[in-house]
């Protein structure tokens, strides 16, 4: 089978890798990381399967184009992608399916967000209702903040024509959990859970951005908890999808908190997560080119497995991310990284300078997966990967998978 991903970040690099275990692939537009990369348009490649990475292509109808072409598709038409693509719309239809979520309104116009902020109680969770490359919330406790950041949002200032209109959350407590399931437009299945880090600094502090590393198994996440979660989230979702003549083929990526009340959602997302997707696919063990396949067709058959082994991705990002990345300098030690073993290394925003040497071109650049026996092991082999890569202003968290690692032995003998 020959495989045809589209995308060029860290997510599509790992998918390249967990695909290629069974199957030919090819990347559009790739990068340089990934040796099958490819600079045509998707729809100038002849494949038997496409997968679609990033939300904006689906959001814009590649899928519906390529399937009117008569080709098998992984992701869903813009229809199904307007999930991610307007969250006011995403929360009319989890209000339709009954899926637990954060109460809400939704803005278009200045006044009516503030006077709607001022009768809340804080903290206050923003949105912007179009795609902002997952960095369109602020999550704050200060009214003044709150006022300013909607104000900059519906002018147009912070994420364009993407904040046009805001959607106001209640801000629910609780530990986060990403589920990715996959889907075939009837059903879904659930791939293994992970737990992803969006603030950019260490303790959850600064902005959000589009995730700063993760790691998979969740330990609170067993068996129990993400059958509730398919139950009362993922399933009554893909009902009404079906309601409303849908027919979704892809990712559903459920951002949920697991709140006193059980599981809720925070938002779904269309694709595959960034950086999740790499934790959790490093972790896959079997033919996903087929998996997935069956998916495009309507029709799953098989289940997911996955290694026993944990997995710890950790985010590197260039100085400035995630309010004004600063791109061009030149990454060294990717090759010793890689050499740490259970180290992979994925390539998230990477060029070639004219000399070929590489360079950093994006807010996230590298990530950083590493199995191990357990998360403690694969903690600590992420890191000691970490140590080997630089380029001028690189920075990461360094607490990944921290509160659940199992401590070292030198770290207990202290």
């Amino acid at each position: 089978m020959k495989v045809c991903v589209v995308g060029s970040g860290g997510r599509e690099h790992a998918l390249f890798r967990a695909l290629s275990a069974t199957a030919e692939v090819v990347v559009t537009p790739g990068n340089p990381g990934i040796p099958s990369s490819l600079s045509r348009p998707a729809e100038e490649i002849e494949a038997d399967l496409y997968v679609i990475g990033p939300e904006a292509p689906l959001v814009d109808g590649l899928a519906d184009r390529l399937r009117a072409r008569g080709k098998r598709v992984f992701g869903p038409g813009a229809n199904g992608a307007r999930l991610e693509g307007s969250k006011s719309w995403m929360k009319e239809v989890l209000a339709a399916a009954g899926v637990p979520s954060a109460r809400h309104a939704v803005f278009s116009d200045l006044g009516g967000a503030v006077e709607y902020l001022k009768s809340t109680p804080g903290p206050y969770v923003i949105k912007t209702d179009g795609l902002a490359a997952g960095k369109g919330v602020l999550v704050t406790a200060s009214l003044d903040e709150a006022c300013r950041d909607v104000e900059d949002k519906l002018a147009g200032r912070s994420f364009g024509g993407a904040g046009s209109t805001v959607v106001i959350e209640e801000c629910m407590e609780g530990p986060e959990l990403s589920v990715l399931a996959i889907c075939d437009g009837k059903r879904a299945v659930p791939l293994a859970p992970a737990q992803d880090f969006k603030r950019v600094f260490d303790g959850d502090r600064g902005p959000n951005t589009g995730g700063m590393g993760a790691y998979s198994p969740v330990p609170r996440a067993g068996d129990a908890v993400v059958g509730q979660v398919m139950d009362t989230c993922v399933e009554p979702l893909v009902a009404e999808l079906v309601r409303r003549d849908i027919d979704y083929r892809g990712v559903l990526y459920a951002g949920l908190m697991l709140t006193g009340e059980g599981p809720k959602v925070v938002e779904f997302n269309v694709r595959f997560g960034d950086p999740e997707s790499q934790a959790v696919l490093t972790r896959f063990d079997g033919d996903l080119a087929g998996f997935l396949a069956e998916a495009a067709e309507g029709s799953l058959r098989s289940e997911p497995s996955f290694s026993g082994q944990a997995c710890v991705a950790v985010v590197l990002a260039s100085a400035g991310y995630p309010e004004a990345p600063l791109p061009g300098g030149m990454i060294e030690g990717v090759t010793t990284a890689e050499e740490v073993e259970g180290v992979t290394v994925y390539h998230a925003g990477t060029a070639l300078d004219e000399g070929g040497r590489l360079i950093a071109c994006g807010g996230r650049v590298i990530n950083v997966c590493a199995l191990g026996a357990d998360l403690g092991v694969a903690r600590r082999r992420a890191y000691e990967a970490v140590a080997h890569i630089s380029w001028p202003g690189m920075h990461f968290r360094t607490d990944i998978a921290a509160s659940v690692a199992p401590p070292e032995p030198d770290e207990v003998s202290r």
